[in-house]
């Protein structure tokens, strides 16, 4: 029986706090992240980072999309730390996520402990260029495809509270 497809970062555990540095309030850069268990067919990899609880954990009325990523080779064995697009692996494309950027947005929620999920989706195939897709777009896409899928959930709420958010805030 063929390993399932297992995501892992080395600076926190499933269910475990972020670290700052991955944050909008410390460098806002993405944590380096490791994949196992490629199943068998895979053509291409995407990932996706999104938290369900915005803006409220209490109410959540929205999930945010924090980095959309697809096309990642198969022999990709994962990102780097601050995966940027020019030391993501060859052929990978960025979509748009919810702050209107291709690239990643730490987190930073407006109020309480947020849940960020990093879903790793192994395909049967390589995407066509989807430009500026958003996560809806990506998904729909996927669809069909996905051979295998693996996540890691890490947890944040904002450390230095800075006073009242200014109005139209979006929620992280």
């Amino acid at each position: 029986m063929p390993k399932p497809l297992v995501l892992t970062s080395p600076r926190f555990k499933d269910g475990d706090l972020i670290p700052i540095a991955y944050t909008g309030e410390g460098d806002d850069v993405s944590p380096p992240l490791q994949w196992t268990g490629m199943p068998a067919g895979t053509k291409s990899l995407a990932l996706i980072v999104e938290d369900p609880d915005a803006p409220d954990p209490r109410n959540p009325q929205m999930t945010f999309s924090h980095w959309v990523v697809y096309n990642i080779p198969p022999s990709a064995q994962g990102l780097p730390e601050g995966a940027t697009p020019d030391v993501l692996p060859e052929g990978a494309r960025q979509g748009q996520n919810d702050f209107r950027r291709q690239d990643y947005g730490g987190p930073m929620p407006p109020i309480g402990m947020h849940r960020y999920f990093f879903r790793l989706f192994a395909l049967d195939t390589v995407l066509p260029d989807l430009g500026r897709a958003s996560r809806t777009q990506l998904r729909e896409t996927m669809a069909g495809h996905i051979l295998g899928e693996a996540e890691l959930i890490g947890l944040y709420t904002k450390v230095h509270h800075r006073g009242a958010e200014p109005s139209g805030a979006s929620p992280a």
